[in-house]
C-alpha cells in the first residue's frame, strides 16, 4: 500500500499544518461576550470587538476598551428650624442610587447656615453620609461644617456661615440608595434658623 502525502501551501494564510501524524486543522474558539459593539454601558470598562470582513487575509481582529465608569450628581437643602438637636436628618432631595457593585467616590459639598441668640455655647452643623439600603451611616463620611464654640453674653443676634465636603470610598455588594443627611447641636444657648444644603452631590465608581 502506498501513501500520497498531501501537498500544503506555504501561503501565510493556509491554517494546515503537515506533520507525522497528519494533517493539523487549526480550530478557533472566541469565548465569552460576542463580537462588536461594547460589553455594556454599566461596566467600568467597555471592551469593543470589532471582527474582520468575510474573506479578508490574514484575519485582523481589532479590540479596543475605554473608561465608562458610572457616575450621577445632584443637589438638596433641608431646614433643620423644628428639628431635634443630635437627630440626623435627610437633605431633601440629595439621594442617589449606586446602580451596581464596585467601589464608588461619595463627595457631598454640602453648606451649612446658623443664627444664634445671646450667649451660645459649642454650636455644631454637621453633615454624613447614610446607605439608606443597608440602613448604616457610611464610615468615615461624617463632617463637620460648622463649629463656634461660644458667642458673648451681650444679646446680639449672630449669623454664622460655613461648609464642608462629606466624603469616603464606598464598596457595594450591588445597587444601593445613598443619601446626605445633617444634624445641629448646642452645648448650651438657643439657636435658629439652622440650614443645610447640599450644593453638589455626586458619586463616581472607581473599581469593580
Amino acid at each position: 500500500m502506498y501513501r500520497t502525502d498531501p501537498t500544503v501551501d506555504p501561503a501565510p494564510c493556509n491554517g494546515l499544518t503537515l506533520t507525522a501524524a497528519g494533517l493539523l486543522v487549526p480550530e478557533t474558539d472566541l469565548v465569552g461576550l460576542a463580537p462588536g459593539g461594547a460589553v455594556g454601558a454599566s461596566r467600568s470598562v467597555d471592551i469593543d470587538v470589532t471582527a474582520p470582513a468575510d474573506g479578508t487575509c490574514p484575519q485582523a481582529w481589532q479590540v479596543g476598551a475605554r473608561l465608562t465608569p458610572a457616575n450621577g450628581q445632584t443637589s438638596g437643602v433641608v431646614s433643620l428650624q423644628d428639628a431635634t438637636y443630635d437627630t440626623w436628618v435627610p437633605v431633601t432631595g440629595a439621594q442617589l442610587t449606586l446602580p451596581e457593585p464596585g467601589v464608588y467616590e461619595l463627595v457631598a459639598d454640602t453648606q451649612g447656615g446658623v443664627i444664634m441668640v445671646g450667649s451660645v455655647s459649642n454650636a455644631i452643623l454637621q453633615a454624613r453620609l447614610f446607605d439608606v439600603t443597608a440602613n448604616a451611616a457610611v464610615p468615615l463620611s461624617t463632617r463637620s461644617i460648622l463649629l463656634f464654640a461660644a458667642t458673648p453674653a451681650d444679646g446680639v443676634t449672630h449669623t454664622l456661615h460655613s461648609n464642608a465636603s462629606a466624603a469616603a470610598l464606598y464598596q457595594v455588594a450591588g445597587p444601593a440608595t445613598i443619601q446626605v443627611e445633617a444634624l445641629k447641636h448646642v452645648d448650651s444657648g438657643t439657636t435658629t434658623a439652622e440650614a443645610v444644603w447640599a450644593t453638589n452631590f455626586r458619586f463616581k465608581k472607581v473599581s469593580d
